[in-house]
């Protein structure tokens, strides 16, 4: 199965003490996490760049630039690349005081070595996470074929089209519903000598068989005069037949005449008129052969092309998401929002069996934030994050029932009061909200 997210396991650590330095390196690289060591900031600010794949670690009080001056150049390039800094006791108010200022954490010396594990993971997956959604509007912002996707079939498919575009072929497509049949019947109008006629469909589902001839060939309508048929209409342009696996037998035969002779006799007309028309049809893949009289289908089938459902392309899920989603915000006048960890899952978890269709309408529900990304796919908080959720819960309970009482709310936790404060600043409460809110 895909993975929600690319892995980040680089780690930039910085800190004059040798001692200190080593033992962090040491701590991160037996986690499994690339470390890059530096003893000079002024060395790490080259080595980091917008696009660095990682998270930085850095001591607060050094020679030539603090840990602070550090964390706001970092900023200044990157405001969400996540840097953790580690302090002693004397600068936790200047720790706090970067923590609002977009700093991700702050570890107090002597770190402890699973605090500073788990604090480096929470940061590489939101780092990842940033990464990730940078990517995929880099990819929706640059010039791309309609049909979107790196699958080999989707790469070979687009290929195929274009060299199509310049023939007079006729053409089946097969794919489930919907994959983007009549997309891919656009494309090869678009890009043939045709482009600058009609492109004119047929809904063969929609029509019955009573009306099959005249819909088809035209007439003389009381009071109007002569109609064109849809052929006619049709003419030096494109002819799409939209599933004509859901043809009745009348339309089939009548179709079956046409694509034999490419003429079309209108009700009342002495003599037949020759139509110059390419025909692109399409059918649901598997059922539809089933449906289509073998004399039809082998005048159609001179090309087949097949477009393969999501679930056979699950790699390309996110980047049309995030081009469905671009489109949704214009559409509905929205800001484009973050993909989230949840939403990401429930990409690339999810089977599409409605396929881009249902993925659009699932771009439109997260624009309009009617989609709750804590259920979406059922996908649970990792345990860490669930653990952080489960914290900040137990501290925000603990200060309402000891009435906004800081001091009362510490004794009934049993915490120190710089455990207290830290924990406050690493979940980012805002302890005078919290009262206001008591008071309300």
């Amino acid at each position: 199965m895909t993975e929600p997210l690319p892995e980040i396991r680089r780690v930039a650590v910085i800190d004059d003490d040798e001692d200190m330095r080593d033992a962090m390196s040491q701590t991160l690289t037996l986690a499994g996490y690339e470390v890059m060591s530096f003893h000079d900031p002024r060395a790490a600010l080259k080595a980091i760049d917008a696009s660095f794949r990682g998270v930085v670690v850095s001591d607060v009080r050094m020679p030539h630039m603090s840990g602070i001056e550090l964390f706001r150049a970092i900023a200044a390039m990157d405001a969400e690349l996540p840097v953790i800094l580690v302090t002693g006791h004397g600068d936790v108010p200047m720790a706090i005081t970067a923590l609002k200022g977009g700093a991700w954490d702050f570890l107090t010396k002597p770190f402890d070595p699973d605090g500073l594990v788990a604090s480096v993971g929470r940061a590489a997956e939101k780092r990842a996470l940033v990464l990730e959604n940078r990517l995929l509007r880099q990819m929706v912002s640059e010039p791309t074929s309609p049909l979107i996707g790196n699958f080999p079939a989707i790469v070979r498919l687009r290929a195929t089209i274009e060299s199509l575009a310049a023939t007079d072929i006729d053409v089946l497509i097969e794919g489930e519903t919907g994959t983007g049949k009549e997309l891919v019947a656009r494309m090869i109008h678009k890009r043939s000598l045709r482009a600058r006629q009609r492109f004119v469909t047929i809904a063969c589902g929609a029509l019955s068989d009573a009306i099959a001839r005249p819909m088809l060939h035209g007439g003389l309508r009381s009071g109007h005069g002569p109609v064109d048929g849809k052929l006619l209409q049709a003419h030096d342009g494109t002819l799409f037949l939209d599933d004509v696996d859901q043809a009745g037998d009348t339309l089939q035969a009548n179709l079956v005449q046409f694509m034999e002779d490419r003429v079309v006799l209108p009700e009342g007309a002495r003599e037949p008129q020759p139509v110059d028309v390419r025909v692109i049809a399409c059918m649901r893949e598997n059922v539809g052969e089933m449906q289509v009289q073998p004399a039809l289908l082998y005048r159609l089938a001179a090309i087949r092309l097949r477009i393969p459902p999501l679930r056979e392309r699950r790699e390309d899920v996110p980047l049309i998401f995030a081009h469905l989603l671009e489109a949704a915000a214009s559409r509905l006048r929205r800001d484009v929002p973050v993909i989230d960890r949840q939403t990401w899952a429930r990409l690339v978890d999810h089977d599409w069996p409605g396929n881009v269709r249902e993925l659009a309408h699932f771009a439109e529900r997260v624009v309009l934030g009617l989609e709750d990304s804590s259920t979406a796919g059922q996908a649970r908080l990792p345990l860490n994050q669930q653990m952080d959720a489960f914290e900040r819960s137990i501290l925000v309970e603990a200060i309402r029932v000891a009435g906004g009482n800081i001091s009362k709310a510490m004794a009934d936790l049993g915490l120190a009061r710089k455990t207290f404060y830290y924990k406050v600043a690493r979940h980012g409460l805002d302890l005078d909200e919290i009262r206001r809110s008591l008071s309300s």
